[in-house]
């Protein structure tokens, strides 16, 4: 068997869209893979495939991992520094080779009600963003160099004027066609806690999850924001310049962000009518997680158009280019989001090699 060229990070592995990029980098074969979970005990159909395909030969006789599983629970900074800390040693140690690619794709949203991290902080923005954040400075140090990327899983839902919106009807109504309305601390810090658009005690008064909706679509920006934030931060920083971070809109999947947590029955429906819409227009709002895959792992590895070989702040619906949100382009705006993220995850000098950082 080949050593791999390189290694790919991938977080949120254990389901949806997550497991279908985890098996299809799996079946590659080319690369080293770490895949992140909240709890790497329990047995699921990740797990099962992990075991099959779990060690490779090396030069020396004996074997090694091909792939492996990360505990990490993003909602929690000590836990993205421990997830960090043991692959960053891997790195420097040999074990694995350099990161190829960092794809940031675990995600939540809360149908009904709302929940906060120790810290106070809403966790769809937890989960969604910050820690994504936070694992990715942790790990620039860890990064190819010379061609490494860092793929976010976006969505229309970043967007509140993105006529795919049409579709959930969340950001209807004038209040919630901005998400920040302006680049003030105090405006950022309602986002983080979840005073924005906070879920009702009682789910009857949002029988729809329309407040889980523009809270995951909150979160959302933040991330579209580090796509050019991030790169800017990159680009003024020779050592590391090379890298690239850009991002993938994979389109409504039937997955559990998606469909929620309505009974069998309805899930099955909803599921079925899903996959026609997405088999009769491949390319369009509706895709099955094995297309989104497809595009996710082009992004992260193509060096085809329009991906190019250095697709540094690009921006993918499915594999076409599309602009990022008004608010996203703010550079006011995604500066206070950066500070903001700073100040969250108490990120000190030296934890990053990223010199632009505070």
């Amino acid at each position: 068997m080949t050593m791999p060229t390189g290694t790919i990070v991938l977080t949120g592995a254990n389901g949806g869209l997550g497991t279908v990029l985890a098996s299809n980098i799996i079946d590659a074969k080319d690369y080293h893979g770490i895949y992140t979970v909240r709890d790497v005990s329990s047995d699921t159909v990740l797990s099962s495939i992990l075991r099959r395909n779990a060690v490779r030969p090396t030069t020396a006789g004996d074997q090694q991992p091909v792939h492996e599983m990360v505990a990490l629970d993003l909602c929690k900074p000590s836990s993205v520094r421990e997830a960090a800390a043991a692959i960053n040693t891997k790195v420097q140690s040999g074990a694995m080779p350099r990161i190829q690619a960092l794809i940031l794709n675990a995600g939540l949203r809360e149908a009904h009600g709302q929940t906060w991290t120790d810290e106070g902080l809403d966790t769809t923005f937890t989960s969604n963003y910050l820690g994504h954040w936070l694992l990715t400075l942790l790990l620039l140090r860890s990064m190819d160099k010379e061609s490494g990327r860092i793929v976010v899983i976006g969505g229309a839902v970043h967007d509140p004027l993105d006529p795919c919106n049409s579709i959930n009807r969340a950001f209807v109504e004038d209040e919630w066609k901005q998400i920040l309305v302006d680049a003030s601390s105090e405006t950022v810090d309602a986002i983080a806690k979840g005073e924005w658009s906070a879920s009702p005690a009682n789910s009857a008064n949002d029988p729809r999850g329309l407040c889980g909706i523009r809270r995951y679509g909150a979160a959302k920006l933040c991330l579209v924001m580090m796509i050019i934030e991030l790169q800017n931060r990159l680009n003024r920083d020779p050592d590391i310049s090379r890298i690239a971070i850009l991002g993938v809109d994979p389109g409504i999947m039937p997955t559990h962000i998606t469909v929620g947590d309505h009974g069998w029955l309805v899930k099955s429906i909803i599921t079925f009518v899903m996959r026609i819409l997405a088999w009769k227009n491949p390319d369009g709002l509706m895709r099955t997680p094995q297309k989104s895959a497809s595009d996710v792992l082009a992004a992260a590895l193509s060096v085809d158009p329009p991906i190019g070989s250095t697709p540094k702040s690009v921006y993918l619906n499915g594999s076409q280019p599309k602009p990022v949100s008004g608010e996203a382009q703010d550079d006011e705006k995604r500066a206070a989001v950066w500070r903001a993220s700073v100040k969250y995850t108490n990120l000190k000098d030296g934890e990053t090699v990223l010199v632009d950082w505070a």
